[in-house]
């Protein structure tokens, strides 16, 4: 018995004397902040707002396809090439018509991003409200003329082009060698891509994916496309044509 009381008060001795070691949060004052959070990285392409209102193309393109098409369609493109850059320098370091221009060097997923971000800025610029439109320039109808016999040649081929387009796409009228010609592209591709067929430098284009037209024309695309001229911008298109003639 008296060793086995003496066992006991050994044990209750050496229990006493240890001490609980704190951890790093028990040693923490109680007012401490907490770790800032990492920022994300600062956008390296930023979207530029909509030059006009949402609903300054009615009634050929109605306000509810243009809240989407610029904010989230065209958002969704800005985020994602932002994160690509984000993760690559060599992306990070160029303009977007830089890249359009070396887009052999860069994987699909620049290409689609890049090509989305330049082509809806190009759309937004290309369109306008009707006190803002204007008509082609002497310059450009004369060239126009030369090269497809009549304005409304030109609209009948361009409207052609983008009706024919399988699937998703985009069709343009660019300057190629000081003449006008039409094009058209698959996906988010564009006449200034080094990975085009036919290259050139845009003065129009219509965006021909099915978000462009969907809610107010359903499967209807030529219609669409025949409507989408009462919104073409003409000044930006002779600013345009104008550069790419010098």
């Amino acid at each position: 018995m008296s060793q086995l009381l003496k066992s006991v008060g050994i044990a209750i001795a050496v229990a006493a004397s240890v001490v609980a070691v704190p951890t790093a949060q028990s040693q923490a004052p109680a007012n401490a902040a907490a770790a800032p959070a990492v920022a994300p990285a600062p956008a390296v392409f930023k979207q530029a707002p909509l030059p006009y209102s949402f609903d300054a193309l009615e009634p050929v393109i109605d306000k509810q396809t243009m809240e989407l098409h610029w904010g989230r369609h065209h958002k969704a493109q800005y985020d994602a090439l932002n994160a690509i850059a984000a993760q690559n320098p060599d992306v990070a370091k160029m303009t977007i018509e830089q890249l359009h221009a070396n887009m052999s060097k860069f994987p699909a997923g620049v290409r689609n991003n890049a090509g989305g971000v330049w082509n809806h800025d190009f759309f937004w610029q290309v369109m306008a409200p009707a006190d803002k439109r204007g008509s082609p320039s002497t310059a450009l109808l004369q060239r126009i003329v030369a090269d497809f016999g009549s304005v409304d040649a030109m609209k009948t081929q361009f409207n052609a082009g983008g009706a024919t387009r399988f699937g998703s796409g985009w069709v343009w009228l660019i300057v190629k060698d000081k003449k006008l010609m039409v094009t058209s592209t698959p996906n988010q591709d564009n006449p200034l891509m080094d990975v085009v067929e036919v290259r050139g430098t845009p003065i129009l284009g219509n965006d021909v994916w099915e978000h462009a037209y969907y809610l107010k024309y359903n499967n209807r695309r030529g219609e669409y496309l025949t409507n989408w001229w009462q919104v073409v911008n003409w000044n930006e298109a002779n600013r345009r044509f104008d550069e790419a003639m010098k």
